[in-house]
């Protein structure tokens, strides 16, 4: 009903329509909020609609329980490829590199010739030395020959028993120059034959830092033979992990990729610690050692034993301010499941998993799907993908 005191208002007219526009509007407005009420009433019987007030819906995820497994207890070190065959090739005498007969990376068998060193000195003072040898041989069959005529005369009594010994001893003398120039000989006819240097052992040819003409002495080296078949794995381990060092250990040999290049035993563990205070343990490379090369670092990882240990998917934990969480299901009122945010306390990853050391237990039921929907408290369901 319009209020009276409207009509006799002296508001113009389009002023007093205005007025009564909004009070109709303002009137149905309330009715229809009064309606949308009474049916929400009738249809619900008065009780609040899910998710105004009510219990929120579980979530569904993933949850395993957790089980102790066999995981190996393993360190990574640094090692070295050494060759137990690995010859640095020095000339025995000296003199001009006249020839070099290999490549480097060439294959050799043992015997094969590698170079040549001039030996016109060599072959001179053998010549001077077989000449002076004649003449000592002709000294020596004349010495012969007094001492037999010396002994001849002393039988009809021409000569004294002084003058045979004397005649005995410059026979004696005369034998003992010619077998020294005959080891002179044979001694430089052995520097002789090493003016050709030869390999000691088959195996591919190393570097050659020399050239055809360069001077080379004993010291000087020419090359280096290498033999892969003879490779070992030689790895310093730091010495606060040395007590746990034995021969028989596994080692894997790990490829810059991660990927396992090859398996073997430790053999050999050093009594001393070297000056890097790391002790040095040995491994022979078998069927695997084509895929290495002398001097080549490698990635080594000793297995030091298989212990029983707790483990966590990556994706099944979180990081806060840089603590590690997981969540784990707890049985909550009415048998319903909870989720439950734990601080845990992790090792190194073993594939996609993390070793736990602390937070986590036997037998508890952790989630490992569907995190991101869920929060401390929140109720859950087995079940989510």
């Amino acid at each position: 009903m319009l209020n009276p005191t409207l009509l006799s208002s002296p508001l113009p007219w389009s002023a007093w329509m205005s007025r009564v526009t909004g009070c109709v509007s303002a009137a149905l407005l309330l009715v229809v909020a009064a309606c949308s009420g009474s049916s929400g009433d009738a249809a619900g019987g008065g009780a609040p609609a899910g998710g105004r007030g009510g219990a929120p819906m579980a979530t569904p995820v993933d949850i395993t329980t957790l089980a102790l497994q066999q995981v190996e207890d393993a360190g990574e070190y640094v090692g070295t490829v050494k060759s137990r065959r690995s010859t640095t090739i020095q000339p025995q005498v000296e003199g001009f590199l006249t020839r070099i007969a290999v490549t480097s990376g060439q294959r050799v068998a043992a015997g094969a010739v590698l170079a040549q060193i001039d030996s016109a000195p060599q072959q001179a003072a053998i010549a001077a030395m077989e000449s002076t040898r004649a003449a000592r041989e002709a000294d020596t069959q004349f010495a012969r020959q007094q001492a037999e005529r010396t002994k001849a005369l002393l039988a009809i009594g021409a000569v004294s028993v002084q003058e045979v010994e004397r005649a005995d001893a410059a026979l004696a003398a005369a034998g003992a120059q010619l077998k020294a120039l005959d080891e002179q000989i044979r001694q430089a006819r052995i520097e002789l034959a090493y003016a050709q240097v030869t390999a000691p052992t088959s195996g591919v040819v190393g570097d050659i830092p020399v050239r055809v003409g360069d001077r080379v002495t004993r010291a000087t080296r020419l090359m280096t033979v290498d033999d892969n078949a003879g490779l070992e794995a030689y790895i310093n381990v730091p010495v606060q992990d040395a007590p746990r060092l034995k021969p028989g250990l596994v080692v894997r040999l790990i490829g810059e990729g991660g990927e396992v290049l090859a398996t073997e035993k430790i053999y050999f563990v050093a009594n001393n610690v070297d000056d890097t205070q790391t002790v040095l343990a040995k491994a022979t490379l078998g069927a695997g050692a084509l895929r290495f090369r002398a001097d080549q670092f490698i990635r080594a990882q000793i297995i030091w034993a298989e212990v029983p240990w707790l483990l966590v998917p990556l994706n099944a934990v979180t990081r806060v301010g840089g603590q590690f969480f997981a969540f784990v299901a707890e049985t909550g009122e009415g048998g319903a499941l909870v989720a439950r945010m734990r601080p845990v306390t992790l090792g190194a990853v073993v594939g996609n998993n993390y070793l736990v050391k602390g937070g986590l237990t036997e037998g508890e039921r952790l989630i490992t799907g569907g995190i991101q929907k869920i929060g401390d408290g929140s109720p859950v369901t087995a079940g989510g993908r």
